[in-house]
Parts: structure tokens; C-alpha cells; sequence
């Protein structure tokens, strides 16, 4: 069954007003439309466009609630994924997930204390990790990932301090390491604190012809958000640029920010994140330190597997979820019978350009630009088509099992 699905976008504060609206064919409000989830998580289920086909449930949650053989498959329990379409017009926060000893151990322990799981200051909704990996739709994807090496850090605090000596007190922290500096600026003393206005007055005052990519970030971060250790973090990390097209995996203990953009993004089905700045949400410096990973790695960027002409797979190892790019020109293209990336388990697909034809086992349908479906395991391989007689070229992401 290919079951039509929707949502309510989430405005949140850091939203664009206009980028989901735009894909998905919807009125421009004026409010920011920052996310729209398409899964089965009790925070935002999907929409059922059609309850008839599902014996009259509104959600996918409630449908998978009533009827889990036929809405999972045999032996299943839940989906293992949960699918958004991201909308940034502003920073989100500085952010990492748990890894799942991690999770499950801060779940438990809020749970023994009482803590209501809507509680704005719990951490750890549920007891699972939340690995994610994001997908460019727009030209660019502007974003913080990742600890980068110290020398390149220290670089651009030299750059920016100019001599002044304001920045002195981060350069002999960055002498003991990453870890002992971001513990430093995150605890948030009267000296990390004078750092972290002197980064923001002085990266203002930077020409922009001597400028790099790091120090614009300070000295946007510090205009949204004075005063924040987030603001010298950022200096600490990895700025990446996506390309549309291009993706980042976001493993557990990765710290990260994005800043600006419209993407595809496929997570675990989890709703953990513990904060260090750049937001007025709950914050947990000490919970985030506990869950970093301190090491530096370069920029994460993830290349898909390119599994046939247009057909690409991006699937970072041991996550339990895959997901698959089909580009066509009127073709039909991949995903088909044999097998170029078969599908595992219940999917979840959206058409991003154009118009698809989605083929399975026992039925087809067709999707819009801007329009989602749900694909019961009962379908198998999924043959993707593209309209010829549109003249357009047509993008559909599927959302899988691995």
C-alpha cells in the first residue's frame, strides 16, 4: 500500500517563513515554518490524508498502533526512523545526541527522579540515540560540525586577537587541549565570559576581505546571541557549506549547529538532544560534556553510494535506517525488481522536484512535488518513474530500513 501522509510544519522561532511552504505548495502565513515531520513519533505523528484506507486512524502512530503486521511487516515493532524536511533562516542550537548506553542510562535516571517526560528541562524524552543525517535541497546548506584541529582554531583566535591580548586567556586553553577548553567556555566564568564579548567585538571589526569562514560565525553568532559560549565554540568547530545535493552524518557525540538552509534530514526516532547555547531552550552544560566526543575529525561530510544512474544511497554504517535519492528525466530509474537498492521494511518517501510515479508489488501511486507517502513492506522493490510530459527533472527521497 502507498498510504498518502502530511503534517502540520513546527514554528519553531529559527524557521523560515517561506522555504517548506515553497516545496510544499502551501500558503506563506508570515510565521516561520522550521520543520515537518513524517514518521510515526508521538510528538508530531503523520497526518493520514485518506483514514478510510486505514480503517478510519487520523495519524500513522494510531494506524500503527491498531493494525503493526500490516502497517510494519511481521516481527517488527516501530519504525525505525523518523523523516523531516528542515527550514533554517536562523541558528538552532549547539547541540549533541547520546549514544544508546547513553541514552538509556539518562532516560532511567530521569525517570527515577520524577522528572514529567514534557518537562522543559528534561533531557532524555525517551531511552534511544538519535544519529541523523542531512540531505542539501538548497543551494546551500550553511552549518557547525564536528571538532576541527586545535592549529586551525588557533589560527583564527591569532587572526582575529590581532595582538590586543583580549583573546589570551583562549589561547592558553587551546595549549591544554580541546576538551579543557570548551569545558572552560561552557562553564561560563568572568573570564570566559570577557573571551567570549571580545571574540564578538572583535570579530565585528574584522574586514571582510581578511575575514574566514570561522570568524563571519562569530561575529554572526554574537549579533544573534551576545554573550553566549556558544559564540567561541563555533571557533572550535568545523564550518560546513553544503552544496544541494550534498549530505553530513551526525554521529552520537557530535557536537553541531545548523545555521541556515533547506534540507532532507533522517534520524532515529528519538527526540534527545542536550543543549550548550545558542538558544533560549533548556540548557545542560554539565549532560552535554558528559555526552561529547572531544575528538577532532575532519568535516563530516557523507558520500552516497551511487547504486545505479541516478540512484544514490546514503547510509552511514550500524544506524538502522538508509536513505535513498531516485533523479529522473522520464525514465524509469532504480529502486526496480533485481535489485539495485531494494527497500527494507516500511518507507516513507516525498517528492521534492516534479512529478514520480512510485511502482510497487501491488499497487502505485503518484506523487507531487511537495507531496509524501507511506510504503507498507508489503510492496517490495519500488520502481520510481518520472513524468517526461512535464519537461521536468523529478526528485523523490525514500526513507528506509538498512
Amino acid at each position: 500500500m502507498f498510504l498518502g501522509i502530511t503534517n502540520t510544519p513546527r514554528d519553531y522561532a529559527w524557521g523560515s517563513v517561506t522555504a517548506i511552504p515553497e516545496l510544499v505548495g502551501r500558503t506563506v502565513t508570515g510565521a516561520p515554518q522550521a520543520e515537518l515531520w513524517l514518521g510515526a513519533h508521538p510528538g508530531s505523528p503523520s497526518v493520514v490524508v485518506n483514514p478510510a484506507m486505514v480503517g478510519g486512524a487520523d495519524t500513522l502512530l494510531d494506524w500503527i498502533a491498531a493494525e503493526p503486521e500490516a502497517a510494519l511487516g511481521q516481527g517488527r515493532t516501530g519504525l525505525p526512523f523518523l523523516l523531516k524536511v528542515l527550514a533554517a533562516a536562523a541558528p538552532l542550537s549547539l547541540q549533541a545526541h547520546p549514544t544508546p548506553e547513553q541514552a538509556r542510562e539518562g532516560y532511567e535516571r530521569e525517570e527515577a527522579a520524577g522528572i514529567p517526560v514534557d518537562d522543559p528541562a528534561r533531557n532524555y524524552k525517551d531511552p534511544f540515540p538519535k544519529p541523523e543525517l542531512v540531505v542539501a535541497l538548497s543551494e546551500r546548506f550553511e552549518a557547525l560540525s564536528g571538532f576541527r584541529p586545535v592549529d586551525e582554531t588557533r589560527a583564527d583566535v591569532e587572526l582575529l586577537d590581532a595582538g590586543s591580548g583580549r583573546l589570551g586567556p583562549l589561547l592558553v586553553h587551546l595549549a591544554q587541549g580541546l576538551e579543557d577548553t570548551v569545558r572552560w567556555l561552557e562553564t561560563a566564568d568572568d573570564g570566559a565570559l570577557a573571551v567570549v564579548r571580545a571574540a564578538g567585538d572583535l570579530a565585528a571589526a574584522l574586514p571582510d576581505d581578511v575575514a574566514t569562514p570561522n570568524t563571519r560565525t562569530v561575529r554572526d553568532l554574537a549579533a544573534a546571541y551576545p554573550g553566549d559560549p556558544g559564540v567561541v565554540v563555533s571557533l572550535l568547530m568545523h564550518r560546513v557549506t553544503l552544496a544541494a545535493g550534498q549530505s553530513m552524518y551526525l554521529p552520537a557525540g557530535n557536537i553541531h549547529a545548523y545555521l541556515d538552509g533547506l534540507g532532507i534530514e533522517l534520524m532515529a526516532p528519538s527526540d534527545n538532544v542536550l543543549r550548550g547555547g545558542l538558544t533560549p531552550k533548556h540548557v545542560d552544560v554539565p549532560e552535554l560534556l558528559r555526552v561529547l566526543d572531544f575528538t577532532a575529525y575532519p568535516a563530516p561530510v557523507l558520500e552516497p553510494e551511487h547504486l545505479a544512474p541516478g540512484v544514490d544511497r546514503f547510509a552511514p554504517d550500524g544506524v538502522g535506517f538508509a536513505l535513498v535519492r531516485v533523479t529522473g528525466d522520464g525514465k524509469p530509474v532504480g529502486l526496480s525488481t533485481g535489485g539495485v537498492a531494494p527497500l527494507d521494511g516500511p518507507s516513507i518517501a516525498i517528492c521534492t522536484e516534479g512529478v514520480v510515479t512510485l511502482v510497487g508489488a501491488t499497487s502505485a501511486t503518484l506523487l507531487r512535488k511537495g507531496e509524501s507517502c507511506y510504503v507498507t513492506p508489503d510492496e517490495g522493490d519500488v520502481t520510481v518513474e518520472a513524468d517526461a510530459a512535464s519537461g521536468l527533472t523529478s526528485t523523490v527521497f525514500i526513507a528506509t530500513g538498512a
